[in-house]
């Protein structure tokens, strides 16, 4: 009888100790328990500890209340301005509500990754290029507030959202950087612009300053010669006094000075008559007096019997002209 109140206790002892092990439970700090009995929800949501279930009536679902940190997968889209992108996002949310994250969706999780990829791609749509490479903070929020308002009623908080790359085509990011190019190139133009305006004020106040003083002008050349000599190389100056510029210039606006006024000319012969009869021959004189009377050196006068000097031949008679001779 002994022996069986033994055995009996151990057995009872060994029961109670099975059912302690399969009806215990540990919920981790992290974590929140849903119990399900007999398929029903129950109210009371167990905390984190030590917990006890009815084995084979009650079921207990353990839910993660962490943060979780999901990536979006790559999204490819047209933005508004008609340019393909891909854009890849991160998503942040946590379990404010155990008991809704079991009952009201199958997958939380999943869920949570495909609407935030069809959230993506909607965002992508109504965005420019532009905002989505510089107002990132706009589309962040507005994603978080598309992905929000779902997730309510599934018991999830989406904490917040981010855009982490977008990725061009090459064609594109060639264009994009001469855009960038030229805006570059094109502020340098204006300071350039405004400094060579700015220079050219300053410069007309020295000129105007200097030109009171003349001596001033000269010392500037002077500098000038100093500052380029100091470089030693091969460059020759030739200072050129401005005064003598000056004084050429106004020599020009003046002109040239009035010169002797020309003889008048001659006027030309009247051509001879063809009609108009021979002059008479005047008969040479052959008196000796008249070649006495002519200057020395002046050739003599050539009678009719003479012959003409290096020909050897008479002068032609009645034309009262003297033939060429040796002066």
């Amino acid at each position: 009888m002994l022996e069986e109140l033994v055995v009996a206790a151990v057995a009872a002892g060994s029961a109670g100790a099975l059912y302690v092990a399969s009806a215990a439970r540990v919920v981790k700090q992290y974590e929140r328990g849903v119990v399900l009995r007999l398929g029903r929800l129950r109210d009371e949501i167990r905390p984190p500890g030590f917990t006890m279930i009815v084995p084979g009536v009650d079921r207990l679902r353990k839910v993660n209340m962490q943060i979780v940190t999901m990536p979006v997968p790559a999204q490819e889209g047209i933005t508004r301005d008609n340019v393909t992108v891909r854009v890849d996002a991160v998503v942040y949310f946590k379990v404010v509500d155990p008991a809704e994250a079991v009952i009201q969706v199958e997958d939380y999780r999943f869920a949570v990754s495909q609407m935030a990829q069809t959230s993506l791609r909607s965002i992508i749509g109504k965005s420019d290029l532009d905002d989505l490479l510089s107002n990132r903070e706009k589309l962040n929020q507005g994603l978080e507030l598309m992905l929000d308002s779902p997730a309510i009623g599934w018991g999830v908080h989406i904490d917040r959202v981010e855009i982490k790359d977008v990725s061009l085509p090459e064609t594109m990011k060639r264009s994009m950087s001469r855009q960038a190019e030229a805006e570059r190139e094109r502020r340098a133009r204006v300071i350039n612009a405004d400094a060579e305006l700015l220079a050219s004020k300053k410069l007309a106040e020295a000129a105007a300053t200097m030109s009171e003083q003349p001596s001033a002008l000269q010392l500037r050349l002077l500098q000038t010669i100093v500052a380029v000599a100091a470089e030693k190389n091969s460059t020759l100056v030739l200072p050129f006094p401005v005064e003598l510029l000056r004084f050429l210039e106004r020599s020009a606006q003046q002109g040239p000075p009035a010169a002797a006024a020309p003889p008048a000319p001659q006027p030309a012969p009247p051509p001879p008559d063809p009609v108009a009869p021979a002059p008479e021959s005047v008969p040479l004189d052959p008196s000796p007096a008249s070649d006495a009377a002519l200057p020395p050196g002046f050739p003599q006068s050539v009678r009719a019997d003479d012959e003409v000097p290096g020909t050897g031949e008479p002068p032609e008679h009645g034309t009262g002209r003297t033939p060429p001779g040796p002066v």
